[in-house]
Parts: C-alpha cells; structure tokens; sequence
C-alpha cells in the first residue's frame, strides 16, 4: 500500500507537539483528582512563596507525565530543566543540574528509574535538606564540603516506579499516578487537537481514533498527525469516516488499537511458541526488542484487553488474542 510522503513531517512535528501540549490545568483533560491535588499544592506553595513540593510521576508511556511537568514550571512562572536519567551519567552531570537550577526552579527527571544507585545518593540529602556533599581533593588531604541548593523542586517520570529504592522514592512530597484515559476524556481530548491542528472530523471519526488510541493521548494526537498529512495532501479539511479507517489502515493500528509490534508478539506467541508460555527476555530476542519496551510500552494494552496472560512460566495468547489475529490474518 502506498505510504504518504514525510517531506513536510520533520520539520513540522516538534512545533505541532507544542502546541497540542495543554498549557495549564484548566486545558489539561482528564486526570481529574490528580489536578485537584496539584492545585491544591500549587497554590500553597505560591501563598507561602515558596518552591512546590518533590513530586513523582508515575504511569505508562504517553499520559501526560511531562505535559503536567510544563504546566507545574508555568503555574509556578519558573526554569524548568528537562532531561532524560540516562543522559545523567556522572556524579558531575547531575551536581552541574542541581546547583545551576534557579531559586524555586524545576528540574524534571524522566525515566527516572534509570538512576544508578550512586546519582540517588546524592539526591537524598538534595530532596531531604536542600544540600550535596561533594569530595574535593583526594587522599589524606581530601575534604567533604557540603553545598546548599537553592530551593527547588524535583519531578520525576516513571513508568517503573518498583526500580526506585524505598529512600528514594519517600523523598517525594506527592506521588501522583495517572491512569488511562476514558473514552468519553479521549474524544474531549481529540476535539480539543484536531482544532488546534485545523481539522473539522466528524464525530463518527473522532470516536473511531478514540477507540482506536488505548486511553493514551499521545496516540491519539500521533493519529490526528497524519489525518493532518492526508487532509493537507487533498486540500480538503473534510474527511468522512470511511477516509478515516483508511488512514489507520495504512499506518497499520487495527480496530482494536493494536499496531504492528502488537501483532508481532502476539503472532510470535503463536506461531514460534504455539501459544506460550514463553519466557520475556526469549519473547524479546525472537522480537529483536528490548525486555523493558514490551514489558512497560506493549504488555500493559494487552493484558489489559485480555489477549495475553502472565504466568509464573511465561507469557500465553488467550482465545481472544487469538481470534483476533486469525480474523487480522483473514482480513489481510
């Protein structure tokens, strides 16, 4: 099937992630308790004039973790630094982040989990009293000296919250946990982009992306993204639901919102392992992919629709996964 062409693709995405990027809690959708709770914290950290609380946030890939970051930082009119833990390789990178962060700025850690044991340490006395010991010299003649931060405000991402040690993770002043979205938030949350991105779909249309994105919005805008390339390729904002379905025809997400590496694990299952129970780190050999992206990207959606199961021997397509390969296959 032909592929639509990505000329215009590169150099236009990061600006469109921007600016589908709710730019406060009043735009965010969904996740309501958690706003609340942010609210609250916000607001009474800006009474006291003082930096917001360590928080930690915790969900799977795409539910908003560094959207309500942005928001925090803008809430609070303060820096905020990005970056992701496994860029921190050293002592230095992340004593470098910790003391050139502004009074009351933010420092936003993703996939924090990826910490190494060592970069924790010096987060506990950063998070606990607002200072870091550093070694200078070396030898007898070596000496400890403490220096104090700035208040500041830590917010770390995770997807794996249990790779965090206990110390580490009691630091943080609110665990926030976001879950997917429903399907009721999804199609809010789909009006909402396709405005921003200068479409007019149908709600027919907006309700099939929205069953078809898994509670996820970075799907469902990733979705929109390329209607927008087949709209802007036609000349036409208007398309029906029939163009619809084809679009996600031929960006390979099915009726169940399952794309191609969904398909390939569950087809492994089947055809490598009739059926499982398989082992991940075998399941991810075969697959070419890391343990980690199909443990927390993949198996989450499938688990949760029923297509697959864990069991203490392995991993095992259900009857519903595999009908629906076999009807996939059929189709095909």
């Amino acid at each position: 099937m032909k592929k639509f062409p990505n000329f215009s693709i590169v150099q236009r995405e990061p600006a469109l992630d921007n600016a589908l990027r709710p730019k406060s809690l009043s735009e965010f959708i969904g996740q309501e308790r958690i706003k609340e709770r942010l609210s609250l914290i916000i607001n009474a950290a800006k009474k006291r004039e003082e930096a917001i609380d360590h928080i930690l946030f915790v969900g799977p890939p795409g539910v908003g973790k560094t959207t309500l970051a942005l928001i925090i930082a803008e809430e609070q009119n303060a820096q905020i630094k990005m970056i992701s833990a496994p860029a921190i390789q050293k002592s230095g990178d992340l004593i470098a982040l910790l003391t050139g962060i502004e009074e009351k700025g933010v420092i936003f850690i993703d996939e924090i989990h990826r910490l190494s044991p060592s970069l924790e340490e010096i987060l506990y006395s950063a998070l606990e009293d607002g200072s870091i010991s550093i070694v200078a010299g070396k030898g007898p003649g070596g000496r400890v000296l403490s220096l104090k931060l700035p208040p500041f405000t830590l917010i770390g991402a995770t997807t794996r919250p249990a790779l965090l040690s206990t110390p580490f993770r009691d630091r943080f002043g609110f665990i926030a946990t976001l879950d997917f979205y429903t399907h009721e938030e999804m199609v809010k949350i789909i009006e909402r982009s396709q405005k921003i991105l200068g479409l007019n779909l149908s709600y027919e249309s907006i309700y099939e992306i929205a069953k078809r994105s898994r509670g996820v919005p970075r799907i469902a805008n990733r979705i929109l993204k390329r209607i927008k390339d087949y709209v802007d390729l036609r000349d036409n904002e208007n398309i029906d639901l029939a163009e619809t379905k084809k679009v996600l025809e031929l960006i390979g997400i099915d009726e169940n919102g399952l794309d191609e590496l969904d398909r390939k694990i569950l087809f492994t299952l089947k055809d490598k392992f009739s059926g499982g129970p398989v082992g991940l780190k075998t399941l991810a050999a075969v697959l070419n992919e890391s343990p980690e992206t199909i443990e927390s990207i993949y198996e989450p959606y499938l688990l949760r629709i029923g297509f697959i199961q864990r069991t203490s021997r392995g991993r095992v397509i259900t009857p519903l996964g595999l009908a629906h390969i076999m009807r996939y296959h059929h189709d095909q």
